[in-house]
């Protein structure tokens, strides 16, 4: 089944605070840009100022029309602090994988090394899983760690806003290296995607949905820019694949440069975000997890795939902008991929727990039976079109359980 759905003019966010394109005083151009050929593309220039009013809503995939002057009400602000919460453990346990162990962040990993961060995996014999599929519990296993060309290099990268010429379209994105930066050590990397009308230096000042904070120096982040949707505020549209295009040119530039860990990288965004994080997960082949909030599958597309990547995603109830039905459909592809059955169990404790009243009920469920590795956790909680309250533990525990 083809999953490469986009619509043609279906979308506007509105964010009060989300419309901000500023550019970083500090900036870095890089001069080795690369090229990977194809025709040139105008961009036109990027849309700043207020929320932009009358778009389309997409609930369900389907194209409605929200009226003149539609506004997002009630949630929180995008660029607030998405730091804290309570961190979701145990969930359904998966063997591990053997070989060389997974690195461990919560516990004693199949066949690796217990420790925070990236630390360096041991290999050993083949191990029995952790206990978590959700965020939080002990590692899961799933082979050691894939060190990129970058490692041992004797050039530091540096942190800064760079750009990066793909098909004749001049790209760009922040990349936060540790300051304590280590070249034989390989990091995770983990991309931030911004929502429409957001932009690449508000999700790094956002601390990259507060991921960042909770790392503590132990991953690599990369937040990119998108380009105008619809002639309007800049977004994913991957059309004709642009977008995954745009991610493989960073990651050439990346296994050049850095010291990452191939085999441990992350996808996480809110609304248009949200939709490129599912894109990346379904068609780029090189995501090991991916946290959506509010995202669907039918504007930046899911492109058929067998590889499995493991999935925690968030959605609001009451989401009348992306409709949650479009974030099932995408749960369900990786459902399917990962191999789970329709069974699930619910995730205690969970992420639902530190949450207000005013986000009740809400639901943290794990998927049964996936592939060992590769657990499917899916919330909802009451709210509107909102990033998921207090996340960034959760998912930060998620991903580096990998």
């Amino acid at each position: 089944m083809n999953r490469t759905l986009r619509g043609a003019g279906v979308l506007a966010i509105l964010h009060g605070a989300a419309c901000s394109s500023s550019t970083d005083t500090n900036t870095n151009t890089n001069t080795n840009t690369t090229t990977t050929g194809g025709n040139s593309q105008a961009t036109g220039g990027a849309s700043t100022g207020g929320a932009s009013s009358g778009g389309l809503g997409v609930t369900d995939g389907t194209v409605g029309n929200t009226g003149g002057g539609s506004q997002v009400s009630g949630g929180s602000s995008f660029g607030g602090s998405f730091t804290g919460g309570v961190t979701s453990s145990g969930g359904v346990s998966a063997a591990g994988m053997g070989g060389a162990g997974a690195v461990s962040s919560g516990g004693p990993g199949p066949g690796g090394k217990a420790g925070g961060g990236a630390g360096a995996a041991s290999a050993g014999a083949t191990g029995s899983g952790g206990s978590g599929a959700s965020a939080g519990g002990s590692s899961i296993g799933a082979g050691g760690q894939k060190a990129t060309m970058g490692c041992g290099s004797a050039k530091a990268p540096m942190s800064g806003r760079f750009d990066i010429d793909v098909d004749g379209t001049m790209r760009e994105y922040i990349l936060d290296v540790p300051d304590d930066y280590d070249a034989s050590h390989p990091y995770r990397l983990i991309f931030g995607w911004h929502p429409l009308g957001g932009s690449a230096e508000q999700v790094a000042k956002g601390g990259y949905y507060g991921l960042e904070r909770e790392a503590e120096g132990s991953a690599i982040f990369v937040s990119a820019e998108g380009l105008p949707f619809q002639g309007n505020n800049l977004g994913w549209a991957n059309s004709n694949g642009r977008d995954l295009k745009f991610l493989e040119a960073m990651m050439t530039r990346f296994r050049a440069e850095l010291c990452i860990d191939e085999n441990r990288i992350f996808s996480t965004g809110f609304s248009f975000g949200g939709m490129m994080s599912f894109a990346v997960g379904c068609g780029s082949g090189i995501m090991r997890a991916i946290a959506p909030q509010a995202g669907n599958i039918q504007v930046a597309g899911c492109e058929d795939g067998t590889q499995p990547v493991a999935v925690m995603g968030f959605h609001g109830d009451d989401d009348t902008v992306v409709g949650i039905d479009g974030g099932r459909a995408g749960r369900d592809v990786f459902v399917e991929r990962n191999q789970c059955t329709e069974e699930t169990m619910p995730v205690s404790p969970s992420w639902c727990d530190g949450l207000n009243s005013s986000n009740q009920p809400c639901n943290c469920v794990s998927y049964q039976g996936c592939m060992p590795g590769y657990p499917v956790t899916w919330c909802e909680f009451n709210g509107p079109h909102t990033p998921a309250p207090n996340s960034g533990a959760t998912i930060w525990n998620f991903f580096s359980q990998f």
